[in-house]
């Protein structure tokens, strides 16, 4: 996907807000207000004023501890159980090419036949989206963005950085979906067989749209755009792409995703006026989250020209992973289908050669380019001159 700018317009070579540094009114203690807001201080200050003791609680309340580490307890152990399903998943991902060579008749079904509802469909794709937002933890931004000391450039943050096995897990998915909407087009041996999985995928994406899981409608039409599946021109002629077309617009990477950003912010004061637990549903479109919160953090410097910590940047990127935290919090209204995610988290999908070499074995090879890859690919896949 295109790389979202950094924050240029905003902030100077230096790396922070220069008129709103030099209109800061108010010091106190070290610390920097404009408009009642803090903007920076020194790191003592900031220490002092951020961190409590026995006398002083800075706007927090007095926790219960025993609840919070029994809570916590409970959240580390489903969170394990959680890393030891998706370790079991990846440990028995098969390519669908090597099930088809062995055993031709277990995977004849395909995603109509399981689901033949675009909306249920949907429905559980959001299951598994919000389940597996929910493990991602805020540290896991920290650990992916932070390899060095954030106040101390030549100093190392971590030891041994921890890795980010969830917010990973959750791109693989990403990915797998993509792969699963190519290959369940490209399987068919039919022209109108995989003309109609594409308008089931197109009508599936749609209704992701409207529920406001923007990251399976981006994987979708991911996964549509695949060069296997576009090449396919004979196909996408009995296509009515009219649907399509305006799903495209909506995730038009051009001017920085304005039209996605648009209705993703949209869904989000849907989701704050919300009336029952569907309309509070956002799941943002996860690959650009990472992007706009790389580029807030390498974009903006971490301490001021006066020394002081850049206590805007920090705050600026809490309120980012903030809104995201309360999003992945929302429970899913929907009834779940152990069957039809039992299919969409395990089936085999084609690898990228695979794709290709059904691609080619449906609608044959257009140039030479294209006949020479086609019979390294039966040779080396089917062991076929």
């Amino acid at each position: 996907m295109p790389q979202t700018p950094p924050f240029s317009a905003m902030f100077d070579s230096s790396g922070y807000n220069r008129n709103l540094y030099q209109s800061a009114e108010d010091s106190c203690g070290g610390l920097y207000y404009h408009d009642n807001n803090l903007l920076s201080g020194s790191l003592e200050a900031l220490i002092q004023h951020l961190v409590p003791n026995v006398d002083y609680y800075p706007d927090t309340y007095r926790k219960n501890v025993q609840q919070m580490m029994q809570c916590l307890i409970r959240k580390l152990a489903a969170l394990s159980q959680y890393e030891e399903v998706l370790a079991k998943i990846s440990s028995t991902s098969t390519d669908r090419l090597t099930v088809l060579k062995t055993k031709p008749q277990s995977i004849q079904r395909d995603i109509i036949t399981v689901c033949n509802d675009p909306y249920t469909l949907a429905q559980q794709l959001t299951h598994i989206e919000l389940e597996r937002l929910n493990y991602i933890g805020p540290e896991e931004f920290v650990q992916a963005f932070v390899q060095k000391d954030p106040l101390d450039n030549d100093k190392s943050c971590y030891s041994e950085r921890k890795k980010t096995r969830n917010l990973e897990a959750y791109v693989e998915w990403f990915n797998r979906l993509s792969y699963l909407v190519a290959t369940e087009i490209c399987m068919p041996v039919k022209k109108k067989h995989r003309a109609r999985m594409i308008e089931y995928f197109i009508d599936v994406a749609r209704e992701c749209f409207n529920i406001g899981n923007f990251n399976s409608l981006m994987a979708i039409i991911s996964g549509m755009n695949m060069s296997p599946v576009s090449r396919l021109k004979k196909t996408w002629a009995k296509v009515k792409t009219a649907k399509f077309d305006i799903l495209e617009h909506q995730m038009d990477p051009s001017s920085n995703f304005y039209n996605y950003r648009t209705a993703l912010r949209g869904a989000a004061q849907r989701s704050l006026t919300a009336h029952s637990s569907r309309e509070k549903i956002v799941i943002p479109f996860f690959s650009l989250l990472i992007k706009d919160i790389y580029f807030l953090n390498e974009g903006c410097a971490n301490r001021l020209p006066n020394g002081h910590v850049n206590f805007e940047k920090f705050w600026e990127l809490a309120k980012q992973v903030s809104e995201f935290m309360t999003w992945k919090q929302v429970e899913c209204p929907f009834e779940r289908d152990r069957k039809i995610l039992q299919y969409l988290l395990t089936v085999p999908v084609f690898s990228e050669d695979a794709l290709y070499l059904a691609s080619y074995e449906s609608e044959g090879p257009e140039n030479h380019i294209e006949k020479d890859r086609w019979k390294s690919l039966r040779s080396s896949l089917l062991g076929r001159v």
